[in-house]
């Protein structure tokens, strides 16, 4: 359900906003006293993970819990990444242990911690996210209220029921709103147009793609469907596609949710960005790395989890995005992130060396003196060349520094670069760090 890419409205394209209906006052609080809640949430979750003995314990070190309870605390902590979940599942997998290699607190007879999971899934890898028993554990509830569900609905749930998340997370969450649900799942794209034009639902959750083939299928066969709403996450919704469901009737919204995290961001009906849920805390860092980037910096966004069932602390996503700047016109006043603009786990193969995100990240905090840095690997498969682009942060550039960046490089990577030092802002705000440039074979 991962990486929706908001496609923007055009500049004024918004809907016309009528007094809104939230999902709750949260959505609306001032953002002091939202930073205030999660700050002071913070410092439990650490004792929480203290307590328990979960394995995010023991990578955070020997931190005092009531010291977390600010962003620049937080942001001194390590960056937990899907590899790391995967790396201590699969030595736990190898000695018989816990499935959830320790992040869990809550499991079934025969764990650790034998009680509370409502069911397991299995994500690519393979990864195991437990889920709890919360009415609304994913929190989806709100993306679907800001999407216009309410209680009474019938929603064709077309997102997958089988080992991942997907299906469950729109089933449980519209039914803690108060709607019915069909459990359509992926594929039989017949059966799933007999069912929708035999019971008429209002709304529908699934992936773009798919709700067009079902509209086109019922288009050709001389059938309206009764959907009026839609929920839409799993890839990406361009404008245009935006605008194609609008003229056959469906009001068509996008979320950005994970199997780790559940829902992180929502599009409300301003159309600018997505908005954060509440109870997360938001970084965005330099990819591959741990600082956080200025706001509008395009970074990988790390989520801080406050859920107690399965909490996570600064786990990166591995995706990139944006914060907005200022708040939405839906009246809503948590964060915006701009949606999804790429992957931070970028890399190329170079000389028969591997380069990645992190080894930028590495170089950056060798050399304060530079800006944005982007690791450009460009000629021919078997005559690579490996160029630092990196924008000073004053001219001229002090003496030496290119020397010294070349051999930063050298140190982090093994491999010999070029570097090319650029004047402030020539390199675009994209969060591309490995950039290859070599044709295709």
């Amino acid at each position: 359900m991962s990486n929706p890419t908001t496609s923007a409205a055009p500049a004024g394209g918004g809907e016309s906003i009528a007094p809104p209906s939230y999902f709750d006052e949260f959505e609306c609080q001032r953002p002091e006293a939202r930073e205030q809640r999660l700050m002071q949430r913070l410092p439990q979750l650490i004792a929480q993970l203290q307590d328990q003995g979960l394995a995010q314990a023991e990578m955070l070190g020997r931190v005092e819990a009531q010291r977390i309870n600010s962003r620049a605390a937080l942001a001194g902590l390590p960056v937990t990444r899907k590899h790391d979940l995967m790396q201590r599942q699969h030595a736990a997998h190898a000695s018989g242990g816990d499935p959830f290699g320790g992040f869990s607190a809550i499991g079934w007879q025969g764990l650790l911690r034998p009680h509370g999971a409502r069911r397991v899934f299995q994500s690519p890898g393979p990864l195991y996210e437990p889920e709890g028993r919360a009415a609304n554990y994913w929190r989806m509830a709100r993306a679907l209220h800001a999407a216009g569900f309410r209680s009474g609905d019938l929603v064709h749930n077309s997102f997958s029921y089988h080992l991942t998340p997907a299906g469950a997370m729109m089933d449980g969450s519209a039914q803690a709103l108060g709607c019915t649900v069909f459990p359509g799942g992926v594929g039989n794209t017949e059966q799933q147009l007999q069912a929708m034009l035999h019971l008429r639902p209002q709304a529908y959750t699934g992936t773009p793609s798919f709700l067009k083939i079902l509209l086109e299928r019922a288009i050709e066969h001389g059938h309206t469907l009764s959907l009026s709403k839609a929920l839409l996450s799993g890839e990406a919704l361009p404008w245009e596609l935006h605008e194609w469901l609008r003229r056959q009737g469906v009001a068509a919204y996008q979320c950005y949710a994970t199997a780790d995290l559940g829902l992180i961001a929502y599009e409300t009906r301003a159309r600018q960005g997505l908005v954060l849920d509440e109870d997360l805390i938001l970084e965005i860092v330099r990819p591959g790395g741990t600082e956080p980037l200025p706001e509008g910096e395009v970074g990988e966004v790390v989520i801080t989890n406050l859920n107690p069932d399965y909490p996570l602390v600064r786990f990166g996503t591995g995706d990139l995005s944006a914060v907005l700047p200022g708040t939405s016109l839906c009246g809503r006043t948590n964060t915006r992130l701009k949606g999804w603009l790429g992957r931070a786990d970028q890399s190329a193969k170079v000389r028969g060396m591997f380069v990645h995100a992190g080894q930028v990240a590495d170089i950056a905090r060798r050399l304060p003196e530079l800006g944005r840095l982007r690791l450009v690997v460009r000629g021919q498969m078997s005559v690579d060349e490996l160029v630092l682009r990196a924008e000073l942060l004053q001219q001229p550039a002090p003496e030496g520094l290119a020397a010294r960046a070349a051999e930063v490089v050298r140190e982090v990577t093994r491999l010999r670069a070029e570097v090319e030092l650029l004047p402030p802002g020539s390199l675009p705000n994209d969060g591309r760090l490995v950039d290859d440039t070599r044709p295709l074979p």
